[in-house]
């Protein structure tokens, strides 16, 4: 994939993590519910921030 896809890929997921505890979760009456969901959310972006600064390069000008 490409570092765009990758990208759009993070915003998806930070975007879910907005809508998906406040719509399907809502019934949800205890914390642990969303809690997980940010929590696997919040895992999935350090994976992604991973994968997309994998190929950055220190420059130097030496």
């Amino acid at each position: 994939m490409t570092r765009s896809k990758w990208i759009w890929l993070l915003w998806a997921v930070v975007l879910s993590s907005y809508v998906v505890p406040y719509t399907l979760l809502s019934d949800v009456s205890r914390w642990y519910g969303s809690f997980l969901f940010w929590t696997v959310a919040g895992l999935v972006i350090i994976a992604l921030n991973v994968l997309i600064t994998q190929g950055f390069k220190e420059h130097s000008d030496d």
